[in-house]
């Protein structure tokens, strides 16, 4: 099982917003591609430095390396720029992938 983590900084003014998209939205169009199993969502309850924003990290699971990698050929590009389009210049992100060992 891999994990593939977005760890996003959201701007304050657009932070509420940003969630519910995320939910209502955005995360039900990646599930909808079926490379994912499950997905969570956790917020950052501690940051080194004040950057203006909420930072969270969303997590999606994922089978195996070939099904990341055709997600992230087929679908990946258009889902992030839906998400660029709706929030430019109000975020920055940080993506990992990891195994998962137990």
């Amino acid at each position: 099982m891999l994990l593939y983590n977005i760890t996003v900084s959201i701007d304050n003014a657009v932070a509420a917003d940003w969630l519910t998209w995320m939910k209502q939205t955005h995360i039900p169009e990646v599930m909808a591609t079926t490379y994912f199993v499950k997905y969570q969502i956790a917020r950052m309850l501690t940051e080194e430095a004040d950057t203006g924003g909420v930072t969270y990290a969303v997590q999606y699971f994922c089978r195996n390396m070939e099904d990341f990698e055709e997600y992230q050929q087929d679908y990946a590009p258009a889902l992030q720029a839906k998400h660029a389009n709706r929030y430019p210049n109000k975020f920055v992100t940080f993506e990992s992938l990891l195994e998962v060992v137990d």
